[in-house]
C-alpha cells in the first residue's frame, strides 16, 4: 500500500487525472481481456478507492469489456486509463498513465492462464536507446522528437493544440 498523491492522464493530454489517498494491489494482468485492451502482453495495474480518483481535465471514456466490469480510455488518443469492476468501490488505474510510471511497482501477477511463455525471454534481448537508430523506415527519428505531439508527464493547466475540445 501507498498514500500519495499522484498525477497523470493519456498520451494527448486531454484527459488528466489525480490520485489522493492509499493505491493497493499494485499488479500486471496477463489475462486476454488486459492484453486486448491495452494492445500489449500485459497490463500494469494499482486499485484506488473510486473517491481517490479525481478526473482534472477532460472525459473519460467507456467500454463495457464485460457484465460487471468496464475499461476507461481517451476518446482522443486512445489510451487505456482505468479498469473497474462497476460494482465495486475501488478502480484501477494503469500504471503507465502516472506522470511518474515508476511510483508504483507492481508486486502480484493476475491471469496467468494467459502469461505469453517468451516474456521473460524478452527482456535478454539486446536492447538500444530510441535515439541510437538515426532513421527508422525512412523516419529520422530527430524530426520525431522535435515535431512530439505527446502531452508532457506534468499538469500544463492547458489543453494541447491538437486536443481542444
Amino acid at each position: 500500500m501507498s498514500t500519495q498523491t499522484l498525477s497523470g492522464g493519456c498520451q494527448c493530454g486531454a484527459v488528466r487525472y489525480r490520485i489522493t489517498g492509499t493505491t493497493f494491489l499494485p499488479h500486471t494482468c496477463h489475462c486476454r481481456m488486459c492484453q486486448k485492451a491495452g494492445g500489449n502482453y500485459f497490463m500494469a495495474l494499482a486499485s484506488v478507492a473510486k473517491a481517490g480518483f479525481i478526473v482534472t481535465r477532460g472525459e473519460i471514456s467507456w467500454f463495457r469489456s464485460s457484465e460487471p466490469s468496464r475499461r476507461g480510455f481517451c476518446s482522443r488518443c486512445g489510451t487505456p486509463l482505468i479498469y473497474e469492476a462497476v460494482a465495486r468501490d475501488n478502480t484501477n488505474v494503469t500504471l503507465g498513465s502516472l506522470d511518474d510510471p515508476l511510483a508504483i511497482r507492481p508486486e502480484h501477477q493476475f491471469g496467468a492462464e494467459s502469461r505469453v511463455p517468451f516474456l521473460c525471454e524478452v527482456l535478454s534481448i539486446p536492447t538500444a536507446v530510441s535515439m541510437d537508430d538515426p532513421e527508422e523506415d525512412g523516419v529520422k527519428l530527430a524530426e520525431v522528437a522535435s515535431s512530439n505531439h505527446q502531452h508532457p508527464d506534468h499538469d500544463t493547466g492547458v489543453w494541447p493544440m491538437e486536443s481542444k475540445p
